[in-house]
């Protein structure tokens, strides 16, 4: 678990820093913001899945679109991200793409 959140971490934090440089936002802030967000909503996922087994994929999937509307959540209202609601979604959308796609292939 505690691989799986420190990978999720710096996948989504090179997401976050290299769109926050690109559009000169504030990173240690959006980059605050996402971290909190991963240690709440990772924590909550093994949670799903260990009591979904039987139900890996369906748990899996149904997880990560709630863990992208949260983590959409945290960014637009973390004091001083300085991120709509567009950019807020977006952007978790893609920092969670970046992850899950790459924490697919990697063992478990």
């Amino acid at each position: 678990m505690i691989g799986s959140l420190l990978t999720t971490i710096v996948i989504e934090g090179l997401v976050v820093t290299v769109y926050a440089f690109w559009k000169r936002k504030p990173v240690g802030r959006i980059l605050l913001a996402s971290i909190l967000a991963n240690v709440l909503t990772q924590s909550a996922l093994w949670i799903v899945l260990n009591l979904s087994f039987a139900r890996y994929l369906i748990a899996l999937f149904v997880s990560e679109i709630f863990i992208w509307l949260i983590e959409s959540l945290f960014l637009r209202f973390f004091p001083g991200s300085q991120l709509g609601w567009k950019e807020s979604v977006l952007l978790s959308l893609v920092m969670n793409i970046s992850s899950f796609g790459v924490g697919w292939f990697l063992p478990v």
